[in-house]
């Protein structure tokens, strides 16, 4: 290996340290430790030795995973996320996506079918009309955002929970999944797609929900960083299998607790 080649791997492996290092220092990652756990004992957690690059990766892949494990059997389903009044909310809520507003989906609401698949026993298609039918809740609560900013929103829809009962949904499953009208796709756990304040939103503000929050759907989590709140759902399912995400598959946190 050539110096220059040994020097990259070097500094390589000192960032991806550090970001371990500061990934463990944040708030939501010291659930499991506590911030008693040092690199070197994660390292025995998890069977990784940190002597290279690939090894360096294999191990905050292991870390996130372990933080995930923690995260869940640390997750109460029973306990509520601050909630606001309107005149705290945020003005203008803030748009965030992996692309540019003007590159937000347009759905067709009067073609629109949400598909519904995976372990249920009732309904597999609904309309619009259907899905505005439903008994209707509302919250105003925090998106919290791992970009390091967070806004109050007020949302509008029905209870996953109910929902989830109503098209037959197997809730000893262990995720629900969503695909969207973009290439964004998720996964949640099922105690928390049975959280009483997981909502799937059909409003925002008390307005039909806007193209750039997500029309006709998103699922609002507060118990949830922002990136796990799928828009523009096209189709539910409830799975066995491990779905993944979007960012998950490329590194984030698959729990994603805020």
């Amino acid at each position: 290996m050539k110096a220059k080649d040994k020097r990259i791997m070097t500094i390589d492996r000192v960032s991806l340290l550090a970001d371990a290092r500061r990934e463990l220092d944040m708030p939501s990652r010291r659930l499991f430790g506590k911030r008693l756990l040092t690199l070197g004992g994660l390292s025995l957690l998890t069977g990784c030795s940190i002597t290279d690059g690939d090894s360096v990766n294999t191990f905050l892949t292991a870390v996130s995973r372990l933080n995930d494990r923690a995260q869940a059997l640390l997750f109460d389903p029973t306990r509520l996320a601050p909630t606001y009044t309107q005149a705290e909310l945020t003005r203008p809520f803030p748009f965030n996506a992996y692309y540019g507003v003007d590159e937000v989906p347009r759905v067709d609401g009067g073609d629109y079918r949400l598909k519904v698949s995976g372990l249920v026993t009732g309904q597999r298609v609904w309309t619009l009309p259907q899905l505005y039918a439903l008994p209707h809740a509302e919250q105003i609560t925090r998106h919290i955002c791992v970009e390091g900013w967070s806004a109050i929103g007020r949302w509008g829809g029905t209870p996953f929970v109910e929902f989830l009962r109503r098209v037959g949904a197997d809730t000893t499953a262990k995720y629900v999944g969503f695909r969207c009208a973009d290439d964004y796709y998720e996964s949640i756990d099922m105690p928390t797609a049975l959280h009483p304040q997981t909502l799937l939103t059909f409003e925002y503000d008390g307005e039909r929900l806007p193209a750039k929050y997500g029309y006709p759907m998103k699922l609002r989590m507060p118990t949830k960083l922002g990136y796990k709140n799928p828009k523009h759902i096209v189709e539910i399912f409830v799975t066995n299998t491990y779905p993944g995400g979007y960012w998950v598959d490329q590194g984030y946190n698959w729990f994603g607790g805020s």
